[in-house]
């Protein structure tokens, strides 16, 4: 997205972020290559998780479907602020999700600002039926923000979004959108983006209309992920070119383009939880490949850690056994579409 790229170098560059951006992808393409993990530099993304809580229930979700099995909570500020003044002297970008609604966390806008001082590029996603004050939104130094609209009747969108009203939804973007004109600010980019699923495939159109009324910055259309074979009845679109899988005649399901023994997230965009503990990246929601906490010891110690390393050895070998693969986007292009 170019605009979003060019906000991002704006905002972020300095010849030392430039430098472990360099040394970072060049371990990434060598390890590729010989097939052992090499690690230079730190990621040039963090994904950090405020709260693994959420207002709605939606189905397909483990944190709105009951089934997320770690312990809920928010992040502290302090926690935060101890990310960030790590990472900020190398990483370009924060990216303030991972289970949860993230505005939930009282402290969310406090945080947008630390991070935002820091020259950090951030971007966040939402459901948006939570959001604070608009205007408290746009002087946060938000950059950029993805708003989910799986639906264009409260009928529709409900199938999933469930307890989300979508008339809120819209007023919501419309006070961000008004926000920015009255501030005369050109961000957060306002990101509306449409989950494609059986249900809502018929209102794309519709959507298109409804982005053009909003006057958001981009829409986007992404492929569902879905976890058992009834989802393939209940959520995939009839239109083959809205899945992510294929399905074969037994019902069973896999990702279309397989499964290289090869990953840019585990070396470019890790996932830190709302109680401090890493993941290796945001497919692992359980954290069942446990790697090591910031609290307790920094994060470029565990970035580099044996068990981290390990995780790197085993998806350049064999990335097939890790279970948490064999659902991932790594390498699959999740977004359809983008007008």
């Amino acid at each position: 997205m170019l605009r979003e790229d060019i906000n991002c170098i704006k905002k972020s560059f300095t010849p030392k972020r430039l430098a472990n951006i360099f040394k970072i992808y060049s371990s990434l393409g060598i390890s590729n290559l010989i097939k052992k993990p090499i690690v230079w530099g730190f990621p040039p993304a963090v994904m950090i998780e405020t709260t693994n809580i959420c207002n709605l229930k939606c189905p397909l979700c483990p944190s709105g479907n009951g089934t997320l099995k770690r312990a809920k909570g928010y992040m502290e500020f302090a926690t935060f602020k101890r990310i960030i003044d790590e990472i900020k002297d190398k990483a370009f970008m924060v990216i303030l999700w991972n289970q949860g609604e993230p505005f939930l966390n009282k402290e969310f806008i406090k945080m947008v600002q630390y991070a935002s001082e820091a020259k950090l590029f951030t971007l966040v996603s939402t459901n948006a039926n939570v959001l604070p004050n608009a205007e408290q939104i746009v002087e946060s130094g938000l950059d950029s923000m993805i708003v989910s609209f799986d639906g264009t009747t409260q009928e529709t969108y409900n199938k999933y979004r469930v307890n989300g009203d979508l008339q809120l939804l819209k007023n919501n973007v419309k006070k961000l959108v008004e926000a920015k004109k009255k501030l005369k600010k050109k961000t957060p980019l306002i990101r509306q983006q449409f989950l494609v699923m059986k249900h809502n495939e018929h209102e794309i159109d519709e959507m298109k209309i409804l982005a053009q009324d909003l006057s958001v910055d981009h829409l986007e259309f992404k492929t569902a992920q879905i976890y058992q074979k009834e989802d393939i009845f209940n959520y995939l679109p009839q239109n083959p070119k809205y899945r992510r899988y294929k399905v074969s005649e037994n019902d069973d399901f896999e990702l279309k383009y397989g499964i290289k023994n090869r990953c840019s997230r585990i070396w470019t965009k890790p996932v830190i939880n709302w109680d401090g503990e890493l993941a290796i990246c945001c497919f692992d929601k359980d954290i069942t490949h446990k790697v090591g906490n910031i609290l307790t010891e920094p994060f470029s110690n565990i970035w580099i850690n044996k068990n981290f390393q390990q995780m790197r050895k085993q998806i350049l070998t064999d990335r097939a056994k890790i279970p948490i693969c064999n659902n991932c986007g790594e390498g699959i292009k999740l977004r359809i579409k983008k007008v």
